[in-house]
């Protein structure tokens, strides 16, 4: 079939064109080449009159031509040909010589190969008019254009697919999806090939498409997520304008239907049953029910409550947002005894209702939840919950405070047992009966010292103790009368030698350490022993407090200095308790303005007797004092011992070391003696040093040489002992030599102290007590031939000596 249209439309073209090939022909229509009728130009024939050129029309070759023979495109022509052949007709630009070919004497172009529109649609060509014999150029030349000639030989194409569009389920008639649109590559200016139009192939019992606009519709009003989430719908292009002939294209649309709040949640059970201990805890969770909602989303998202009165008060419902699930919990605290099983009224609601559906019915449901309470063995309950217990201070031992009740809550009403936290009662203060609970005292009372106790008493069931309840018991002691009222502070007054009758001298107050519920009310009087008192009086101001006033005019110290005012003290009882304090009265010596001067011997004494504060503070001083005179005792000391170290430290000498045998001064190395010298009596060397430390004797202006010889000679002392000295330096040679990681070396300890075993005399001047000049060095030459150099060297000194003598 579509061979049969292709072979029409080939014929329609190529009779087309030749229609309009014979028109141009008998219409003889002249086109011009560039430059023609110009003025100036030497074509131009002198009457006037314009030569005329080149003559064709517009070509045109069909594309896609499939036949054996080269097509024929059109004819170049120019009006001096004669037709005898003279002239050459020649082509250049696209596509000439390749796809185009041209007879030179007739000018007929020729298409060789099939061409293609919609990847070219004209070429740009030159045309040439030239003599055959001459070649001489007989018409300028010209530029022409060969249009392709569109046929329908491409089919629409959707391009933009795979194509998803979305609507929402329940849309009314018409509701726009999405829109499709599909390109023709063929010429939209020529004919109908690129005219398309859209149609439904598939599913258009639900949907429809415009034909022009390609914009799908939807063609039903009940369209339902829930039956059909999704629908395939096949949607067709055809050109040319839908005519028989044209070539279509589909292509597949994938349209979702979204979801709208259309269903109510349902819960999937009328009832369900759980069940949870008596002991659980305010907050725990009993189990969890949920509604299901054919919706998605948040279409789904719910919350739950409780309906019923009873449910409400016992049970919470909250709403897991992840699961959207309805979590029970405990509200109050459950009671086997008092109720077994609880029955509760959960709603489910829509927690976002789309008004649009709410004719729909209503989108809330309810389930009915039965929870069943477990027994379990509970502790005894102490009734009443009451914690106050009183009792008077005075009460006996043995005495009953209270009774404390406890019932064990379980169906078994097992008999409970009573006891006292004795870690709250260390003193053991309290007992309890067992059996009935009742406090008594263990121990007699005394508000004074502890007027409240709190004790924690156990109530536990008499067969099995680990059920164990507590309550805390706050025990009141009730005061009771039996301590005498006392003076505030021993009171000490003062009165003026020179005081007159009616003058107050000190009011006083008492302290009672008992505590009356009608509060105190004290009674003050003077003892019977000082009714004959004849100097004070005392006057009780009703206000707990007395004045004590001077009865006579003046007092004199000579006479009598100090009086002693005996008080008698009443409570208000029951029973009505007293006590005598002494108010002690001292006659002073007053000025003018009657400012105290000075009171009797008596208080002096007193008041320069020393509190145990100061007479530790005074110790404390006395102690500091005489470690500072220690202290200074000590430093004096230490620098007097450091002078001694320091004049010592003046007194050195140089112990000469050899390494060779001839180094001279280079060789030497200086050791502080002074350590050595401090052990011994130097008075005798100083002395002889002392006497030859003259100007004339060699004393200041000496050289070293003769300082050397000038050294005194040591000489050991019969009742010294060495023997520690030599034990000590024979450790260190011991040491130095059998440590192998240092080189063998000599010390001055080595020589100090050659011993009585050597067998020659020590070259060290300390030895010799003579002078330089009496020293005789030859007896080294017989010491070997290390010593040779040596003695020459002396030898020689020697020498020049005695010729500076003489």
């Amino acid at each position: 079939m579509a061979k049969a249209l292709q072979g029409f439309s080939w014929a329609m073209l190529l009779l087309f064109c030749a229609i309009q090939e014979l028109g141009s022909w008998a219409m003889h229509t002249a086109v011009e080449g560039p430059g023609l009728g110009q003025p100036g130009d030497p074509a131009l024939l002198a009457g006037g009159r314009v030569k005329r050129g080149w003559v064709w029309n517009q070509f045109f070759v069909v594309e896609e031509y499939t036949g054996t023979e080269p097509l024929y495109v059109g004819k170049i022509h120019s009006d001096s040909d004669e037709g005898d052949g003279s002239i050459k007709y020649t082509i250049s630009g696209e596509g000439a010589g390749t796809i185009f070919l041209i007879d030179e004497i007739t000018g007929d172009i020729h298409a060789t190969e099939r061409l293609d529109r919609e990847q070219k649609t004209f070429y740009t060509l030159r045309a040439q008019a030239r003599d055959r014999q001459t070649d001489q150029l007989l018409e300028p030349e010209s530029e022409f254009i060969i249009k392709v000639q569109d046929i329908n030989d491409s089919e629409p194409r959707f391009l933009e697919g795979p194509y998803i569009g979305s609507v929402a389920e329940l849309s009314p008639v018409g509701t726009s999806v999405m829109q499709v649109m599909a390109s023709d590559a063929d010429d939209p200016t020529y004919g109908s090939s690129a005219r398309v139009v859209y149609s439904v192939l598939e599913g258009e019992q639900h949907f429809t498409v415009d034909s022009k606009t390609g914009v799908i519709r939807t063609a039903v009003a009940d369209l339902d997520r829930e039956t059909q989430d999704r629908y395939e719908v096949v949607i067709r292009a055809t050109d040319m304008a839908g005519q028989l002939g044209g070539l279509s294209g589909s292509t597949t649309v994938t349209i979702v239907v979204t979801d709208v709040n259309d269903n109510p949640p349902r819960f999937p059970q009328k009832m369900y049953q759980f069940s949870i201990v008596e002991t659980a805890p305010v907050g725990t969770a009993i189990g969890r029910v949920k509604a299901e909602d054919s919706d998605v989303g948040e279409n789904t998202d719910m919350t739950y409550q409780v309906k019923d009165e009873e449910g409400v008060e016992m049970f919470k419902v909250t709403t897991d947002s992840n699961t959207q699930e309805a979590i029970i919990t405990v509200q109050k605290p459950l009671d086997y005894e008092s109720k077994k099983v609880h029955t509760v009224v959960v709603e489910a609601l829509n927690k976002f209702v789309d008004p649009r559906f709410v004719d729909l019915g209503t989108f809330r449901d309810q389930t009915i939840v039965r929870v069943s309470v477990l027994d379990v063995d509970e502790p005894p309950e102490f009734r009443p919950p009451s914690n106050l217990m009183e009792v008077q201070e005075d009460a006996h031992v043995g005495s009953v405070v209270g009774v404390v009740t406890a019932l064990d809550p379980d169906t078994a009403n097992h008999p409970v047992r009573y006891a006292i936290d004795r870690s709250t009662d260390t003193e053991r203060i309290f007992d309890i009966d067992a059996k009935t609970g009742a406090i008594v005292t263990g121990k007699v009372l005394d508000r004074e010292t502890a007027g409240w106790h709190n004790i924690t008493v156990l109530a536990m069931e008499a067969d099995n103790h680990s059920q164990v309840s507590r309550a805390s018991l706050r025990i009141r002691i009730l005061d009771v009368n039996d301590n005498p009222p006392e003076l505030a502070t021993p009171y000490e007054a003062a009165v003026c030698e020179d005081a007159k009758p009616g003058q107050l001298i000190q009011t006083i107050s008492v302290v009672d350490r008992d505590e009356p519920q009608s509060g105190h009310h004290f009674y003050f009087t003077l003892a019977p022993e000082a009714t004959n008192n004849h100097h004070f009086s005392l006057l009780d101001i009703q206000d707990n407090t007395a004045a004590v006033h001077t009865q006579r005019v003046g007092f004199n110290r000579q006479e009598q200095d100090v009086y002693l005012l005996p008080i008698l003290v009443v409570d208000s009882g029951p029973p009505a308790l007293s006590s005598t304090g002494t108010l002690t009265i001292r006659v002073c010596g007053c000025d003018s303005n009657g400012a105290i001067q000075s009171c009797n011997s008596t208080a002096y004494v007193v008041s320069a007797t020393l509190s145990p504060g100061a007479l530790i503070a005074l110790l404390v001083c006395v102690l500091i004092l005489v470690v500072l005179v220690l202290l200074i005792l000590t430093l004096k000391r230490h620098h007097k011992s450091h002078l001694t170290s320091e004049d010592d430290e003046d007194m050195r000498d140089n112990v000469i070391k050899y390494n060779d045998e001839g180094g001279g001064e280079q060789d030497t190395e200086a050791y502080d003696m002074s350590a050595l010298r401090s052990l011994y009596d130097f008075s005798e060397i100083k002395g002889g040093d002392g006497g030859g430390g003259g100007p004339g004797e060699g004393g200041p202006s000496r050289n070293p040489t003769s300082e050397l010889h000038a050294l005194p000679q040591w000489v050991q002392s019969p009742d010294l002992d060495f023997s520690v000295f030599r034990d000590y330096i024979c450790r260190k040679v011991e040491q130095a030599d059998e440590d192998l990681s240092v080189p063998p070396y000599d010390s001055f300890q080595t020589y100090a102290f050659e011993g009585s075993d050597s067998p020659v005399p020590s070259l060290s001047s300390i030895n010799t007590w003579s002078s330089s000049s009496e020293q005789d060095f030859s007896y080294l030459g017989g010491w070997g031939p290390r010593f040779r150099q040596l003695a020459a060297l002396y030898a020689g000194r020697r020498g020049e000596e005695d010729s500076e003598e003489s």
